[in-house]
């Protein structure tokens, strides 16, 4: 066996048309994905969507109705195969970290050890950065020492895969960003086959090798995060992931036609068909008029004849505008009635009530039909 901190060979796992109901609530539903070995797969979906059910399928605290879970070699459940949580080698980290109370840190990792060397707890401690805090209780620590405790008490047995359930969730926000960074580090180093869950984007995209959307106990899409945001499957993921803005268009001869110009069309269609046009905030440029700071950017073209070069339907008023850092995020309402929003950078003045003109920088958005 490996030294503890050392990469090891990692596991595969594979969910095969697993269903799990409770009465006549459909927590999940004919799913099927595969994570590969030492992959970290983030699960991202609202609440209730079945995120949650997954992880305590695939730890053995709940049993598919129908369908197969495979950690590695083995088949561990099935219609007629049922592997016990203690048996599938899988480590969880729960969403409130479950620590024992009455036991400090040291008896909390070695719980499940079993009498194991007894330098294993002290390893563990090293390992997560709590050297010296073996004979602290859980109400002794912070909020980041609690999850290190839990992520040990999971590496303790030397799990095949570790699943964690929103361990951020409890944590401060400021005190986020440096665990996340020192749990990849973490199990890259361990090379372990890692599952989360989470309901926050920004956690799946800086930490994830693939992203799982789920929609109600369904798989809309599993991809890698920039393939998610960029070309999303599903009109839910598009909506569900960063901000997506959603245009009427209609197919015009050879090009799609909407309120802010014409597009590409990507695929034969009959004349007149009705699609849904998606535009990310990045995409779209304003460009004031007229142009009454300096700090405005120039219209293309000069005078009243640059205005008109942007197109009547390509004009717009700002009706709201929110700061984030060194960015604004502004929606303006189009001729046409309908709204979209726009990434500026903060020091770029965009007055509300503005009259402006709109432009979009990609000739081929995503087209839902």
């Amino acid at each position: 066996m490996a030294a503890l901190g050392e990469s090891r060979p990692s596991t595969r796992i594979e969910i095969k048309g697993v269903s799990r109901f409770f009465g006549r609530v459909r927590a999940v539903c004919d799913l099927s994905f595969t994570v590969e070995a030492g992959e970290f797969l983030a699960i991202l979906g609202p609440s209730g969507c079945g995120k949650t059910t997954i992880l305590r399928l695939i730890a053995g605290l709940e049993r598919p109705d129908r369908g197969a879970i495979v950690i590695g070699d083995d088949l561990v459940a099935d219609d007629k195969i049922w592997v016990s949580p203690e048996r599938r080698g899988v480590g969880m980290v729960f969403q409130d970290y479950a620590l024992f109370p009455h036991l400090t840190v040291a008896q909390n990792i070695a719980f499940g050890l079993n009498g194991q060397r007894p330098t294993r707890v002290q390893e563990l401690l090293k390992l997560v950065g709590l050297d010296g805090f073996a004979r602290r209780y859980p109400h002794e620590l912070s909020g980041g020492e609690q999850q290190r405790v839990a992520i040990a008490r999971s590496l303790a047995t030397h799990p095949k895969v570790l699943l964690l359930d929103e361990p951020f969730s409890n944590l401060d926000a400021d005190l986020r960003p440096k665990m996340r960074a020192e749990l990849k580090i973490l199990l890259q180093r361990l090379h372990c086959t890692t599952i989360f869950v989470t309901h926050d984007q920004e956690e799946a995209f800086e930490l994830a090798d693939r992203i799982a959307v789920l929609n109600a106990g369904q798989l809309e899409q599993i991809d890698a995060p920039e393939e998610i945001y960029r070309e999303p499957a599903t009109r839910f993921v598009a909506e569900f992931i960063g901000h997506a803005d959603f245009l009427k268009g209609r197919v015009r001869g050879n090009c799609i036609e909407t309120a802010i110009g014409c597009f590409a069309k990507p695929r034969p269609l009959p004349e007149g068909t009705i699609v849904q046009v998606m535009v990310r905030p990045e995409e779209i440029d304003l460009t004031l008029w007229p142009p009454t700071s300096p700090l405005a950017p120039p219209l293309k073209g000069k005078g009243e004849e640059g205005w008109e070069e942007l197109g009547e339907k390509s004009e717009g008023l700002i009706v709201a505008r929110h700061y984030r850092g060194g960015m604004q995020l502004i929606t303006v309402r189009l001729s046409s009635g309908e709204a979209l929003r726009s990434l500026q950078p903060a020091g770029v003045r965009f007055p509300l009530a503005s009259r402006v003109g709109v432009q979009v920088k990609t000739h081929a958005p995503m087209i839902f039909y």
